[in-house]
């Protein structure tokens, strides 16, 4: 068996891989959605041209690097701790942001950078800070129930607000909810994995795991909506934050991989996350593309 640190290295750069698989997806996808919506109105996605999305070849592509960055963050799962892991996925954030930029021949101006470079900032404080405390825990009964009654009780607020606003819904609304969702996603792959290392092989394990495929089906569902409104970078950009703010955020207070951490420490992360997310909400604000919508 090898060194922890040597197995959270491995970790690392798995995620780091599992990164560039989310970007290239991201952006094959986004080019897809947009030349399915270009010069139709349409500004929201139902069920129908969702499917329909399935038989574009690009959009496939996507899909097959978002599906090998999914096994690659699988991967890095099982060699280390949630709340290492999940926030390097925020590198996905650069590669999008300059690709997109050369597809589309968009300047990205100061404000857009400053905006991605804070983002950036927050998540790698984030990344340093969790690394030095994080420890992997046992998966509980208790502590995954608690982990399916948070995501019932967000399906629910969800399904309300799904069925309030209609169509008024914004990219940031929509990238919002796939990053809660997704955030889940990888507790729940966290939880699943870990229990069946530790030989739990239950009707709770189960249900976690069918609790995963939904969150994943909505989730997508919000990602294809956010791209049909809003750049590739943007929704990468809150996903890339919201979605490991949420799972770290669970990976703290739920699961207790950071026990040790100190005060000082929790301020740095409860700093880390407001910085990102405010780097997050800027650059849905000064975005070229966002302000052509």
């Amino acid at each position: 068996m090898l060194p922890a640190e040597v197995l959270r290295a491995i970790a690392i750069l798995l995620a780091l891989l599992a990164a560039v698989g989310l970007a290239l997806g991201a952006q094959l996808q986004n080019d897809s959605v947009h030349q399915r919506v270009n010069g139709t109105g349409i500004n929201r996605l139902g069920v129908k041209q969702v499917l329909g999305l399935m038989k574009r070849p690009r959009w496939l592509i996507g899909t097959g690097f978002l599906f090998i960055g999914v096994v690659l963050q699988l991967a890095a799962l099982t060699l280390a701790p949630l709340i290492v892991v999940q926030p390097i996925g925020a590198v996905a954030l650069v590669i999008t942001s300059f690709l997109n930029a050369r597809i589309y021949g968009v300047r990205l101006g100061p404000r857009t950078i400053f905006a991605i470079l804070l983002t950036m900032a927050g998540i790698a404080s984030f990344v340093v800070a969790a690394s030095g405390v994080a420890t992997d825990v046992e998966m509980s009964d208790e502590k995954l129930l608690q982990v399916l009654g948070v995501l019932a009780l967000m399906l629910l607020l969800f399904g309300f607000l799904m069925a309030t606003t209609g169509g008024t819904a914004k990219a940031l609304n929509y990238v919002f909810g796939a990053g809660v969702l997704y955030g889940f996603v990888a507790t729940l792959a966290k939880v699943i994995i870990q229990r069946l290392i530790q030989g739990d092989y239950d009707i709770l394990t189960l249900s976690a795991g069918i609790a995963l495929i939904l969150a994943t089906v909505l989730g997508g569902w919000f990602v294809q909506n956010a791209y049909a409104t809003g750049p590739p970078d943007l929704v990468i950009a809150g996903l890339t934050v919201i979605d490991p703010m949420v799972a770290v955020g669970i990976g703290i207070v739920i699961l207790g991989e950071a026990e040790g951490a100190s005060f000082q420490t929790i301020v740095t992360f409860s700093l880390s996350a407001i910085v990102a997310m405010v780097g997050v909400y800027l650059l849905e604000k000064v975005h070229p593309q966002t302000n052509e919508n």
